[in-house]
């Protein structure tokens, strides 16, 4: 189940990937140095937002790291890595602006946002099985006879590697539509000005385009396994 082709694929999203992420870090110094209007930081930014989406009962808290910003549905709260949540810049305010859209995608109950979490204990479950099928194959378990057939260990990965891929596919209108709320809001609150708002509109896309590697990873490994599973049954 390892393979040559496995590894190049490993190895080119890998790549793909840390070049992507090197031109966000890249992105974000470069736009964290322009200043934005009111010089408000990221922490006013979503709290100005939430307020003028009627959302008094979200968090806006301060995590450690960098570019670790997340929205949290469990409790409501909108994290914001140090430099987002006090940097007074256009890269700030996107992320920050990016981070409110999932909070405002969660109080109208936007439909991928709701998939998107209902897909997360099925993707804990998935990758708690997977992990036991890769490691039971790596100790030889498989070879043992009568304990699993080759075929139906593919067909268990196939499916683990199935709710990945759509999860992280339907990732994508999510993280696009919070996108699409941040600049929209940004630009009418004056946030951003016709100078700054492209610099912001920047700095979102090649976050987005992470997800879409890990999209396109994910669908890349799913459709190895489903083309060693099919090779098998000829």
């Amino acid at each position: 189940m390892f393979s040559s082709s496995l590894l190049f694929i490993f190895i080119f999203f890998l790549a793909l990937s840390w070049l992507v992420s090197s031109r966000l870090k890249s992105k974000f110094k470069a736009y964290s140095q322009i200043p934005i209007n009111f010089g408000m930081t990221g922490k006013e930014v979503a709290e100005k937002m939430l307020y003028q989406n009627g959302l008094m009962n979200v968090q806006v808290n301060c995590v450690s790291g960098q570019l670790s910003d997340h929205y949290n549905p469990s409790n409501r709260s909108i994290n914001l890595s140090p430099d987002v949540y006090n940097g007074r810049s256009v890269a700030s305010a996107a992320v920050a602006a990016h981070e409110t859209g999932h909070a405002v995608q969660h109080a109208k109950s936007y439909a991928f946002l709701e998939f998107r979490s209902a897909l997360v204990p099925v993707q804990n479950i998935s990758a708690k099985v997977l992990n036991f099928m890769f490691i039971a194959m790596f100790i030889g378990a498989f070879a043992l006879p009568g304990m699993i057939s080759y075929n139906l260990a593919l067909q268990i990965i196939i499916a683990c590697y199935g709710v990945f891929t759509l999860a992280a596919f339907i990732t994508l209108p999510v993280e696009i539509d919070a996108s699409r709320r941040a600049l929209a809001w940004l630009n009418t609150a004056g946030i951003t000005t016709q100078e700054t708002h492209g610099k912001a509109k920047d700095a979102l896309k090649w976050a987005a385009y992470t997800y879409v590697v890990a999209a396109l990873s994910a669908l890349a490994t799913l459709l190895y396994y489903v083309m060693l599973f099919v090779g098998n049954r000829d």
